[in-house]
């Protein structure tokens, strides 16, 4: 059994992790815990202190014990496709961004919903095909722990998977390497991509579905996934909870200059 310290320091912990005490907010006096029963006085200060070695708050003389903000998620740029990552192992794109920011993951963090739907035209503009055609949605929802960060749905043209695992509604990636190892596998070897990205309010289902606070916005991707002939293989809409995502891009400077006078 936990001592009564590790109990009450585990209770904050989970309070913080999910939200319940947002950055910033103040947490109880000592002497306030322990006259409503929380344990004596050494019982709230070693929870407090386990709490401040755990990275979740800074105690202050003056202004007590605070929730620390909480460092933003790295949400990378080229790197997180890297096929050595899916293709030679299992570290698909959030995986990928959890392993650059040194957070814990599961892959049971991803859930997902699968189904046919008639294209509209955003979709039908990003695929390449006409609107109302049937088209697959394969639709993720990712949390860090219990909190959601984004959802993620990708638009497939059924006749490129067709009777693959990106079809099969487990939770989870869709098998080691997810869905662009799947794609590799049956001859779709994603080569380039297009990302854009923009900031906007949120609906009241996003931020519903993404317990946001009240005021913060979403910042929404569009990815478009192409074969090295130019075949569109996937066409995807991310909703990212602005707050939780710090995203990094590493590329080489392009010289077109150069490029030219290497094709003379």
């Amino acid at each position: 059994m936990a001592p009564k310290w590790r109990d009450l320091a585990d209770r904050f912990a989970e309070q913080i992790k999910t939200g319940q005490l947002p950055p910033g907010t103040q947490l109880p006096q000592i002497r306030e815990l322990v006259e409503a029963g929380e344990g004596s006085k050494e019982t709230v200060h070693k929870a407090y202190k386990a709490l401040e070695a755990e990275g979740l708050v800074t105690s202050t003389r003056g202004h007590g014990t605070v929730v620390r903000p909480r460092v933003a998620l790295k949400r990378l740029g080229i790197a997180r496709y890297d096929k050595a990552k899916w293709r030679d192992g299992d570290e698909v794109a959030f995986i990928a961004d959890r392993v650059a920011s040194g957070r814990a993951y599961k892959r049971n963090e991803q859930t997902q919903t699968v189904s046919r739907v008639e294209a509209d035209s955003l979709v039908a503009e990003g695929l390449g095909v006409t609107v109302g055609s049937e088209v697959y949605a394969r639709a993720r929802l990712v949390k860090e722990g219990t909190q959601p960060t984004h959802s993620l749905t990708s638009y497939y043209r059924p006749e490129h998977v067709e009777g693959t695992r990106i079809v099969d509604p487990t939770p989870g990636p869709a098998g080691r390497g997810g869905g662009y190892r799947v794609l590799y596998d049956a001859g779709y070897e994603i080569d380039h991509m297009r990302e854009a990205l923009f900031a906007r309010i949120p609906t009241a289902d996003e931020a519903q579905l993404l317990q946001l606070p009240a005021g913060e916005p979403v910042v929404e991707l569009h990815r478009t996934t192409y074969t090295a002939d130019g075949t569109v293989v996937e066409f995807a809409v991310g909703v990212h909870a602005a707050s939780r995502f710090a995203w990094e891009y590493d590329f080489k400077v392009p010289d077109s200059a150069q490029d030219r006078k290497g094709q003379e």
